[in-house]
């Protein structure tokens, strides 16, 4: 009934009055004749369920979206850390949603704690009015292990050092590809060792001690088990043996952060251009939520408590500033390229929508992690969010760009064969860095890829050492 399919309530009305019989003549439905109602009463009240049922289903649940809106804004209201960390923990996790919900705790001033394995649980947590990022949200690392690590401090104590994490958790459900993602998140940063030197050296850590667990479980003595003796020092040395490194640059750090957390925690690569920025644009993501709260009140028919005149409208041509943080190249049916490009400046993210002339025009600017300014149009829709439509992408002001150069000059064809491979398999939707091929003195582009110092290396055993290089442009 509440769907209001006519020919099925037509059966249905028959079958209410006068019942329903199997293939064999036996009663399935009495209906109403059969006890004792007569047709014409049946038909008025078959009539009245039709007319309740226009408006029942939706009735219901008005009130009961009513009561949860009502207590939600309650909560956000006079709980709102309290509220945002149970919001957060529903997508725990997932760094798409994440984010956004970070970006909500920003705006409504809680300030959000960089996850620390002695503090930390495996969700978001409250702090003196301020969230602790949960371990769990951390990319790579997943609950169960994150379970342990949190069960193991609260039955045995805080965590003194690396080694002694490394040493307690050993046996459980953490892999070293959950302990190296702790380490990028700065879950450790509260000892003494830098990211650098424990991304040098947890392998060799987590080896020794497993290898020293193997030998007790073989019946032989464990390294844990040594007393004073002079096995047992060298064993210690072994076991604290850190390959030491200077920390990596400010840029680097956050960069890292970013691909572990799904958002800048510990500062912003924007920060030190903000007065650049702001004077060079001529709208922020701020001003593009503000549009789009305007709006949805114009939706829902509410007016706006303003004498002045919107300050932006569909087409303005406008100036945004930020730093590229994903590409997602696709083809029209007229089979041109286009992008829809998410560009992250101080206050948020926005969509930049690019179609194929500004998108070759852009060139060597669209790679993630490269800060552009991006002079285009505003698309401002009723049912959707606003989006910016580029004419133009190009590097913001005097940054420097760097580029990856192959040295190919003295290459064999088995070496320019695997190098061929090798830039088509890191070439994807997450290039970060341009790539350009050396013959002699002749360089000439050569697209992008996605590189990180493991992904160096491939290309290190391709060429020699000496012929891959990272240079600023």
């Amino acid at each position: 009934m509440g769907k209001k399919k006519l020919d099925i309530m037509a059966k249905e009305r028959e079958v209410f009055i006068h019942g329903q019989l199997d293939e064999q003549g036996n009663v399935i439905v009495p209906g109403c004749v059969r006890n004792g109602i007569d047709e014409e009463s049946a038909n008025k009240i078959f009539d009245e369920m039709a007319e309740f049922a226009k408006y029942a289903f939706n009735k219901s649940h008005a009130a009961c979206y009513a009561v949860i809106a009502y207590r939600t804004a309650y909560l956000k209201a006079y709980y709102p850390a309290e509220f945002m960390a149970a919001t957060l923990n529903s997508f725990l996790g997932n760094l798409d949603k994440i984010p956004q919900y970070i970006d909500e705790c920003k705006m409504l001033g809680i300030q959000i704690l960089k996850p620390e394995i002695n503090k930390s649980d495996t969700k978001f947590t409250v702090e003196d009015g301020k969230l602790r990022f949960g371990l769990g949200s951390i990319k790579n690392v997943g609950t169960v292990p994150v379970d342990s690590i949190v069960k193991e401090r609260n039955k045995n104590g805080e965590y003194t050092s690396f080694t002694d994490f490394c040493e307690r958790i050993a046996g459980e459900a953490v892999n070293k590809k959950c302990v190296e993602s702790l380490i990028k998140a700065g879950a450790f940063d509260a000892f003494k060792q830098t990211r650098s030197t424990l991304l040098a050296s947890f392998e060799g850590i987590i080896d020794v001690i497993q290898a020293g667990r193997k030998k007790g479980l073989d019946g032989q003595v464990s390294m844990f088990d040594l007393e004073t003796t002079q096995e047992k020092e060298e064993l210690d040395e072994m076991k604290y043996n850190f390959e030491e490194h200077e920390e990596m640059s400010h840029k680097d750090l956050l960069s890292i952060e970013k691909e572990m957390l799904g958002i800048y925690l510990s500062g912003h690569p924007l920060e030190k251009l903000r007065n650049q920025i702001q004077a060079q644009t001529t709208i922020d993501t701020k001003q593009l939520r503000q549009i789009d709260e305007q709006m949805n009140s114009q939706l829902l028919g509410e007016e706006i408590q303003t004498a002045e005149k919107p300050k932006f409208v569909d087409g303005q041509k406008v100036k945004y500033a930020g730093i590229i943080t994903s590409i997602k190249k696709k083809y029209t049916k007229n089979n041109k390229i286009m992008a829809f490009i998410t560009v992250e400046d101080l206050y948020g993210v926005a969509e930049i929508i690019v179609f194929e002339n500004a998108y070759f025009n852009a060139g060597k600017s669209l790679v993630e992690e490269n800060i552009v300014m991006v002079e285009g149009r505003l698309s401002i829709r009723e049912d959707d969010t606003t989006t910016i439509i580029a004419n133009e992408i190009k590097d913001f002001g005097e940054q420097k760009q760097k580029v990856f150069t192959l040295d190919i000059t003295t290459a064999n064809e088995e070496q320019k064969q695997k190098l061929r491979g090798a830039l088509r398999y890191f070439n994807g939707d997450k290039n970060n860095i341009n790539v350009q091929i050396k013959i002699n003195e002749d360089v000439k582009p050569c697209g992008q890829i996605y590189l990180t110092d493991k992904i160096k290396e491939v290309f290190n055993d391709i060429l020699g050492e000496e012929k891959v290089k990272v240079c600023d442009i």
